[in-house]
Protein backbone atom coordinates (compact mmCIF):
# COMPACT_ATOMS: atom_id res chain seq x y z
CA UNK A 1 0.00 0.00 0.00
CA UNK A 2 1.17 3.22 -1.18
CA UNK A 3 0.59 6.66 0.65
CA UNK A 4 0.98 10.19 -1.07
CA UNK A 5 0.61 13.22 1.65
CA UNK A 6 -0.16 16.18 0.59
CA UNK A 7 2.44 19.25 1.72
CA UNK A 8 3.17 22.73 1.22
CA UNK A 9 5.75 24.04 -0.45
CA UNK A 10 7.67 26.12 2.11
CA UNK A 11 11.29 26.62 0.14
CA UNK A 12 12.71 25.75 -3.02
CA UNK A 13 16.50 25.62 -3.51
CA UNK A 14 18.40 23.33 -6.13
CA UNK A 15 15.63 21.51 -7.93
CA UNK A 16 14.55 20.60 -4.59
CA UNK A 17 11.31 22.11 -2.16
CA UNK A 18 11.02 22.10 1.32
CA UNK A 19 8.00 21.54 2.23
CA UNK A 20 6.09 21.44 5.81
CA UNK A 21 3.28 18.94 6.88
CA UNK A 22 1.99 19.60 10.21
CA UNK A 23 5.24 21.74 11.21
CA UNK A 24 7.55 18.47 9.74
CA UNK A 25 9.84 19.82 7.36
CA UNK A 26 11.73 17.45 4.33
CA UNK A 27 13.21 18.15 1.68
CA UNK A 28 11.66 16.54 -1.22
CA UNK A 29 12.89 16.06 -5.19
CA UNK A 30 10.46 18.45 -7.69
CA UNK A 31 12.36 17.82 -10.60
CA UNK A 32 8.95 15.98 -11.98
CA UNK A 33 6.71 18.99 -12.15
CA UNK A 34 6.59 22.40 -13.56
CA UNK A 35 5.58 25.67 -12.38
CA UNK A 36 6.20 24.80 -8.35
CA UNK A 37 6.03 27.71 -6.64
CA UNK A 38 6.57 28.47 -2.64
CA UNK A 39 2.82 28.47 -1.25
CA UNK A 40 1.77 25.53 -3.81
CA UNK A 41 0.27 22.09 -2.02
CA UNK A 42 2.18 19.26 -3.71
CA UNK A 43 1.34 14.96 -3.86
CA UNK A 44 4.85 13.49 -2.07
CA UNK A 45 5.39 9.68 -2.83
CA UNK A 46 8.86 8.51 -1.61
CA UNK A 47 10.60 11.77 -1.64
CA UNK A 48 9.51 12.72 -5.28
CA UNK A 49 6.39 15.45 -5.63
CA UNK A 50 4.25 14.09 -8.00
CA UNK A 51 1.75 16.67 -9.02
CA UNK A 52 0.14 20.13 -7.66
CA UNK A 53 -3.01 19.71 -6.38
CA UNK A 54 -5.19 23.26 -4.67
CA UNK A 55 -5.07 24.09 -1.46
CA UNK A 56 -8.66 22.96 -0.52
CA UNK A 57 -8.21 19.11 -1.37
CA UNK A 58 -4.87 19.65 0.33
CA UNK A 59 -6.21 20.63 3.51
CA UNK A 60 -9.35 17.93 3.31
CA UNK A 61 -6.90 15.19 3.03
CA UNK A 62 -4.94 16.72 5.57
CA UNK A 63 -8.13 16.82 7.58
CA UNK A 64 -8.67 12.94 6.66
CA UNK A 65 -5.19 11.88 7.69
CA UNK A 66 -5.58 13.70 10.82
CA UNK A 67 -8.81 12.11 11.83
CA UNK A 68 -7.72 8.78 10.62
CA UNK A 69 -4.23 8.75 12.89
CA UNK A 70 -6.37 10.01 15.99
CA UNK A 71 -8.50 7.01 15.72
CA UNK A 72 -5.33 4.65 15.45
CA UNK A 73 -3.24 6.76 18.34
CA UNK A 74 -5.42 9.23 19.87
CA UNK A 75 -5.94 12.70 19.54
CA UNK A 76 -3.32 14.95 17.43
CA UNK A 77 -2.25 18.00 19.10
Amino acid sequence: MCLAIPSKVVRIEDGCGIVDVDGVRRKVNIQLLSDVSVGDYIIVHAGYGLHKIDARTANEALALLRAASSLLNGPHP
